[in-house]
């Protein structure tokens, strides 16, 4: 029962990514000439419908992820199937009344939560039910727990936290004084993404132990010590989203001591690279495997970049850039898509047969979808090099005219964004068709 829910969770997940890239690539066009198309698709509706259904991809496929996988993880018999059910419609209900107020031009929120803020309730009552299903499956595993239940457990409970802190502009204490609310936003928003980072990435581990056929790095000291570092960086790494805002300096120096840990994470790839490259050879023949090692690629990149944009004398150029842009783009496309595709195309090789056009097609989608994003992502910094440079060395620059010396790299990034699309709305469409029969069961290795 809890699986055919999921698989709805999933599917609905693949709407709301198609709907993502179109509305984002709509937005990308608008933004560099409106005219005409501005008119008809104004960007103030586009960029919100293109952030929340980005947001509510990762957050439903995460979600429909665990929930297919939870009780084989857990053994658990008892289950609460009503529970299930309950979060699968008030979440669905919540997630397309977000977006038709939107069509509609009501928003009232925040920035990543723009939707009025009543909308807030059922949300936060989806995953209040959604947390005591998942709380319902691991609260009865004895002895040690692997990594992976952690994190979906750490990822759920502090995604309701961080949520709820994200609404507290609404009390007038926080709301009417400027820099308490900008410094409860920043870091609401930094330790959200933190939170369904850890949903996503436990979904990854999980898949690699599934193919591998062991269990041991569920369990290893390395996982933990990993685990434990990633926790800390969703509790403090915020801060330095912060930088320019004239908060305490202890909060500043804790978050780049934090942010600065994760050249740990940056070595340990660098260390286990060869490594990573022999299982890939291993497994190069399933389809998630090729998904997950495209997302250690760009976990990779978005570190580099991201370690950089730690740095106070860096982050006071880049905040606020494309920059910006680039590093939650790489992330939400380049890491956590990457991820739940890799879920989504693994659950589907347990219930149905791909043909051989088929994984034609997957394969040609999944390489077209990674060129062109690192050019979406080279672009998105190029532009921000250059209004970062402007804003340094120009003080009191024309905007406008800033911001025209960016155009060439904008284009660069709507043809390039057009083309990611073109991929992910294939891999998306051919994810949806297909009978979705949970008493079939399909050959476990089907490749590209």
């Amino acid at each position: 029962m809890d699986k055919k829910i999921a698989i709805l969770l999933l599917r609905f997940s693949l709407f709301l990514l198609i709907g993502a890239v179109v509305f984002g690539v709509v937005a990308a066009f608008v933004f560099i000439d409106a005219g005409s198309l501005g008119k008809t698709f104004p960007f103030r509706n586009l960029r919100p419908l293109h952030v929340s259904s980005a947001v509510f991809w990762i957050l439903t496929a995460a979600a429909g992820s665990v929930l297919f996988f939870i009780d084989e993880a857990t053994g658990s018999q008892n289950p609460h199937y009503k529970i299930s059910s309950w979060y699968l419609w008030v979440w669905i209900i919540a997630v397309l009344s977000v977006l038709v107020s939107f069509f509609m031009s009501k928003f009232g929120g925040r920035e990543y939560w723009e939707f009025p803020p009543l909308l807030a309730l059922p949300i936060l009552l989806a995953w209040i039910l959604f947390a005591i299903r998942i709380i319902s499956s691991v609260r009865n595993v004895k002895g040690k727990w692997p990594v992976y239940l952690w994190m979906w457990v750490t990822g759920v409970i502090f995604f309701i936290i961080t949520y709820t802190e994200a609404n507290l502009w609404l009390l007038p204490w926080v709301r009417n004084n400027i820099i308490r609310d900008i410094t409860i936003q920043w870091k609401s928003n930094g330790s959200l993404v933190g939170s369904w980072n850890m949903m996503v990435y436990g979904t990854g581990i999980y898949l690699m132990c599934k193919i591998s056929g062991e269990n041991t790095t569920a369990y290893s000291r390395q996982s933990y010590f990993f685990y434990f570092l990633g926790l800390t960086n969703l509790l403090f790494n915020w801060g330095h989203h912060t930088y320019l805002v004239p908060a305490a300096p202890w909060i500043q120096d804790v978050s780049y001591i934090i942010s600065m840990t994760e050249w740990i994470i940056f070595l340990n790839i660098i260390r286990n690279w060869q490594k990573t490259v022999s299982i890939v050879m291993r497994h190069k023949n399933l389809l998630a495997y090729k998904f997950i090692f495209a997302s250690e690629i760009w976990v990779f990149l978005n570190l580099i970049l991201a370690l950089f944009m730690s740095i106070p004398a860096i982050n006071l150029y880049t905040h606020g850039t494309h920059i910006t842009v680039a590093h939650a783009m790489g992330t939400t496309i380049g890491i956590n898509t990457m991820l739940l595709m890799a879920s989504v195309f693994y659950i589907l090789s347990t219930i149905k047969q791909w043909s051989k056009n088929e994984l034609l097609i997957i394969h040609t989608s999944f390489w077209t979808v990674n060129i062109s994003l690192f050019v979406f992502w080279l672009s998105l910094i190029g532009a921000g090099v250059v209004k970062g440079y402007y804003s340094a060395t120009v003080p009191g620059q024309n905007f406008q005219l800033m911001m025209s010396e960016t155009m060439p790299y904008m284009h660069i990034f709507a043809w390039a964004g057009l083309v990611l699309m073109t991929g992910l709305t294939t891999l998306a469409t051919m994810a949806l068709k297909g009978n979705y029969n949970l008493k079939q069961k399909a050959p476990a290795a089907q490749g590209l």
